[in-house]
């Protein structure tokens, strides 16, 4: 069986659809079942069991021969929280505590990290090891995921295999629940439904005009290929980029979703508040040749694609991955 956990969130019930998908269905679903608002993300998915993450540990003692491998993607995302407590709790000690069990019983891993941890790119978007300690996230969150990939770096002991993914600007289906922290696309779309425009921080950074920061959004259809293809061939261990390798900018971003509902593009630029200013990111890519070296080979969706998939078969009808 295959343990994914964060199951009934946006990337993991995704992720448990393409397992369904490439006909592996003795899944075991870990998460906190107590939100009913992810409910729909795992309606139409097949499993054997979900067990609430409080009670998982106690399940995979009993049970670790029964598991092939555990694909850890649960974790609080929430960039506007600062009580550190909590992402100790569930981002660090909890993936600690997998990782350990991994070890012990001999499992593969696949994690979830987070491109937060490169913080403002000082240090570049290189997946290397060497650059961890360097590293310096803007929140909670990304120190909880840095925290983490400095702990495993230092183990001598791990599971067979193992791949702490990081991240990009994920977009796509299943995040009707994720409130202010779903993805830009998801908003620019809503805000076009009810008001006609989009709205777009300005630049306060010369080098940039506005609408013309850069992100590296990747679909997360691309995503879940990529952990069914690490899942699958087991490469070399360590960290990876997950994102497209291919920064786009926010009016492009905004030109698709328009061009996805068929409408001619309104945008109106406000002030970035000043709380952020000091720490936002005006430029984020992926280095991806890692993964390619070890024989990835497919090409990500274009943004164009990605958004127009998204709007069209999932947004606009709102329907479920």
């Amino acid at each position: 069986m295959i343990v994914v956990t964060g199951a009934a969130g946006f990337i993991g019930s995704v992720l448990v659809g393409r397992l369904n998908q490439a006909g592996f269905n003795n899944l075991i679903l870990v998460d906190d079942f107590s939100h009913t608002e992810k409910e729909m993300n795992l309606k139409t998915k097949r499993f054997v069991k979900k067990i609430n993450r409080d009670d998982f540990f106690q399940w995979f003692d009993k049970n670790p021969s029964d598991v092939e491998m555990v694909l850890h993607i649960g974790a609080r995302t929430d960039t506007t929280e600062f009580d550190k407590d909590v992402f100790d709790i569930l981002n660090l000690n909890y993936s600690k505590q997998m990782w350990l069990r991994c070890v012990e019983y001999q499992i593969p891993l696949i994690y979830a990290s987070s491109a937060a941890t490169y913080g403002m790119g000082e240090f570049g978007y290189d997946d290397n090891h060497s650059i961890v300690e360097k590293l310096k996230p803007l929140n909670p969150y990304g120190e909880s995921k840095n925290d983490l990939d400095k702990w495993v770096l230092k183990q001598e002991k791990q599971p067979p295999f193992w791949a702490g993914l990081k991240f990009f600007n994920v977009y796509g289906p299943n995040e009707f629940h994720k409130g202010r922290m779903a993805s830009v696309i998801f908003h620019a779309f809503h805000q076009i439904s009810e008001t006609g425009k989009v709205r777009l921080f300005r630049s306060h950074n010369p080098e940039f005009k506005d609408g013309e920061q850069l992100r590296d959004f990747v679909y997360v259809k691309d995503v879940v290929d990529v952990i069914l293809f690490l899942m699958e061939n087991k490469p070399e261990s360590g960290l990876y980029n997950l994102g497209t390798g291919k920064a786009r900018t926010f009016v492009d971003l905004a030109n698709a979703t328009f061009a996805a509902l068929d409408l001619k593009p309104v945008i109106e630029f406000i002030d970035t508040p000043e709380d952020i200013r000091d720490k936002y990111q005006y430029f984020t890519e992926a280095n991806m040749s890692k993964l390619i070296n070890v024989g990835y080979d497919k090409p990500f969706t274009s943004l164009e694609d990605g958004v127009g998939d998204y709007v069209g078969n999932y947004l606009k009808a709102r329907k479920y991955f």
